[in-house]
């Protein structure tokens, strides 16, 4: 890309916003990309039970859009609120036990709509 007035006597060399040097002196950070967060209430979870291969219940929150949402964050906030453990895979919340009903006020605390079922 070239400056419009390259080559001439008008030609500056280009500067940082944020701190005034040149852009070949700064050392300013990138910005950060803003990330575009999605409200709780337009958007629904769909909450389950699933049963592992050892027989464990494992209460899944699927149906957040991981790029609108803060998944680990959402997952410590139900961790907490639902008083067991957990983590967050492929896009889904993972809760030990059959916590369907906690997690489902939990959810619709925040201000989620929820669909429960059993899986």
């Amino acid at each position: 890309m070239s400056r419009l007035f390259a080559g001439t006597p008008w030609d500056r060399p280009p500067t940082c916003d944020r701190c005034g040097r040149p852009e070949s002196e700064c050392s300013c950070p990138p910005p950060a990309p803003e990330v575009k967060r999605i409200p709780p209430d337009q958007q629904t979870a769909r909450l389950m039970t699933e049963r592992r291969a050892k027989g464990k219940l494992v209460t899944v929150i699927a149906g957040l859009d991981a790029e609108g949402n803060n998944l680990d964050e959402l997952g410590a906030r139900l961790k907490t609120a639902c008083g067991t453990g957990g983590t967050v895979k492929d896009g889904r919340i993972e809760l030990q036990g059959d916590r369907l009903q906690a997690a489902e006020r939990a959810l619709q605390a925040i201000g989620y709509k929820t669909r429960a079922g059993r899986g």
